[in-house]
């Protein structure tokens, strides 16, 4: 074998190794990002998760609105991508406890009392204005001793969290806007930050409050984050004050 001959087998030999080490690389993150999503979300490749949607505000209980349609979209690549299955019910049919299976709740009290449920159980620091009378404090969103009130084509708020009642349970996330397109937005919110939310929380609970700028302009697309609400928001009214 001669020196040109040897040359090229090496830089095969040197391409393949490199292209082998490089696979097993991007396959090893690959696996260990999808375990973090997956212990994230509480969804282990072929569990089951509820998907409790809302019914549209003034409409019919059978009746969703566009954009809470869009809201289970967004929510539903992210099971898929788990390798979960999903169980769809409405808000009234949902008579289950929490912790055995994930669970994903869109939809404000208005429109969802699965929402006034787990508000009541775990966010007892927060209010929410559930009149159906026009007026300012319509929809309003109370939590840490301030008023976050919707303010129609310019600001809108939803709560998004993730719950969790002890250690090892399956967490549910909530994402409770004041309006359909506050609540894709939310859903839109954790589909995109997950990674960020799983980094700085971890497997513990936490409520941040969100607001959506101009959606006359922009949708569910400009979305803001006001703070983290978590410990007013777990902590009951009466206590707090």
């Amino acid at each position: 074998m001669n020196d040109d001959v040897r040359n090229i087998v090496l830089g095969v030999m040197a391409t393949a190794i490199s292209g082998g080490f490089g696979w097993f690389s991007r396959t090893y993150l690959w696996r260990r990002a999808l375990r973090r999503k997956q212990a994230f979300f509480g969804l282990p490749t072929g569990s089951d998760c509820l998907f409790v949607v809302n019914r549209q505000m003034g409409g019919t209980d059978s009746s969703l609105h566009r954009n809470d349609a869009f809201a289970l979209l967004e929510i539903s690549s992210l099971i898929r991508d788990c390798g979960a299955n999903v169980q769809i019910v409405t808000h009234d049919a949902a008579r289950q406890g929490f912790g055995e299976r994930a669970e994903f709740c869109v939809g404000g009290p208005v429109s969802n009392s699965r929402t006034t449920a787990h508000l009541a159980s775990l966010l007892p620091g927060v209010r929410v204005d559930v009149s159906t009378e026009p007026g300012p404090d319509r929809g309003a969103i109370g939590v840490g001793g301030e008023t976050y009130r919707w303010e129609r084509g310019v600001a809108e708020y939803v709560l998004l969290a993730r719950l969790v009642t002890q250690r090892g349970t399956r967490p549910v996330f909530l994402v409770s806007g004041q309006t359909a397109n506050s609540n894709q937005a939310g859903a839109r919110y954790l589909a995109r930050n997950h990674r960020e939310l799983e980094r700085k929380y971890g497997d513990d609970s936490f409520c941040v409050l969100l607001r959506v700028v101009n959606s006359d302009a922009y949708g569910p697309d400009v979305t803001e984050l006001v703070g983290d609400v978590t410990r007013a928001a777990r902590t009951p009214v009466a206590a707090a004050a």
